[in-house]
């Protein structure tokens, strides 16, 4: 299958998705950050001298989200009708597991949003706590659902 961002020339290109049907869209996306264990008690404690690590990595993750099309260039601006961003600490990694949802009703999907969303939201506990590890890691970034349009469903 080809890359749709290429035209026959090869210049990237936005998809033009007029013709395509108005569908009810879903994207879920995780993704992690590993971390010290002392930085784990730090931000589960809540003693980060940042503030609530886990409700602005959040806040991030939702406006990330929405601000997509403005960071990937080719993405469509789409009226986002929903974004979810859940944090959970675990103590097996140890560090901070993240899941983003994001629905909209349109002719494109948003598993872009959703990446971005987790993305966003784990950079954002990077930055929060980085004074007293530098060495977090964020990894296992990708779209577990997808749902809508003309390609269906698609679950990891």
């Amino acid at each position: 299958m080809p890359l749709t961002h290429f035209d026959t020339k090869g210049d990237a290109h936005m998809v033009d998705v007029s013709d395509k049907e108005v569908t009810a869209r879903v994207a879920v996306a995780e993704g992690h950050i590993t971390m010290a264990a002392e930085t784990f008690d730090i931000i589960s404690q809540g003693k980060a001298k940042k503030g609530d690590v886990l409700s602005v990595a959040r806040l991030a993750g939702i406006m990330g989200a929405k601000k997509t099309p403005e960071l990937i260039p080719l993405c469509h601006p789409l009226p986002i009708t929903k974004v979810a961003v859940e944090l959970s600490l675990d103590p097996d990694l140890p560090g901070v597991r993240i899941q983003g949802t994001v629905k909209t009703t349109g002719q494109t999907g948003v598993e872009m949003e959703a990446l971005t969303a987790v993305s966003t939201a784990a950079l954002t506990v990077y930055d929060m706590a980085k004074a007293v590890d530098k060495a977090m890691q964020i990894g296992g970034i990708r779209v577990v659902l997808k749902d809508g349009g003309k390609s269906g469903r698609y679950e990891a």
